[in-house]
């Protein structure tokens, strides 16, 4: 018996690994399966929107970076709206984890839980969807900073049109710091989603391994096939169409 093996509950088998394997694989994974299955993501097919939206910044009047300044200040807002709906549902998960014994016990008359499933079982099922949810927590805090970074490289664009090379410089640098900032809101809110998924962990992980293909093939469509990633890349490729060389 291996020292991880023994640290494990005892009705810890291969299922139950493959179970949790999945979803952290899909989750962490999840971008690079989605370059070799397409395009990409729809956050990286819209950076060349970002790009050209910095070079038309600088080249307009103060009034029109105003309303640019409000678009973005749009975007911190839902970060830290999600930063702070998160950070409540870890509180919560980290007292019912304190008092994991009790919680436990009220299961026992849940029918969708498994029954034969034991408390240190449960107890690891529960650490990893509080895992899940810090993770998240900790994905929108970075999407903050990195929305406060772009505050900052933003004001110092200068005023002129993005002709010399200094400028296309720090406006291509600018855009992919908010592109970068955009990937870190995108993990967090996928973390909602196979935190779902994790739920499924107490069913049983034959349900979890269904339910985490499920989820993770509902975010693909999504991001390949949906009305939404259609219009988007026909968009991009109109403007790549349209950019000189």
């Amino acid at each position: 018996m291996t020292p991880l093996s023994s640290a494990l509950p005892a009705d810890f088998g291969w299922p139950h690994a493959v179970a949790v394997a999945l979803i952290f694989g899909l989750w962490g994974f999840y971008t690079p399966i989605l370059k070799l299955l397409g395009r990409g993501s729809l956050n990286s097919q819209l950076h060349v929107v970002r790009l050209r939206w910095l070079e038309m910044h600088q080249g307009i009047d103060r009034e029109h970076r105003v309303f640019d300044a409000i678009l973005l200040g749009h975007i911190s807002n839902s970060i830290s709206f999600f930063g702070s709906g998160t950070l409540l549902v870890l509180a919560g998960l980290v007292g019912a984890l304190a008092n994991v014994s009790n919680v436990y016990l009220l299961s026992r008359g849940l029918k969708f839980v498994d029954q034969t499933m034991s408390l240190e079982l449960f107890t690891l099922y529960f650490s990893l969807l509080t895992l899940i949810l810090a993770m998240s927590f900790f994905a929108f805090t970075y999407a903050l900073r990195k929305m406060a970074y772009t505050f900052a490289m933003m004001g110092g664009l200068q005023a002129a049109p993005a002709e010399s090379k200094m400028a296309r410089i720090m406006g291509e640098q600018s855009a992919i710091v908010l592109t970068e900032a955009v990937r870190s809101i995108n993990s967090g809110i996928r973390g909602y989603y196979y935190a779902v998924a994790a739920l499924f962990l107490f069913a049983g992980p034959y349900y979890c391994i269904v339910a985490t293909l499920a989820i993770t093939g509902l975010l693909y469509y999504r991001q390949l096939f949906s009305p939404t990633a259609v219009a988007i890349a026909r968009y991009v490729d109109a403007l790549k169409t349209s950019r000189p060389e």
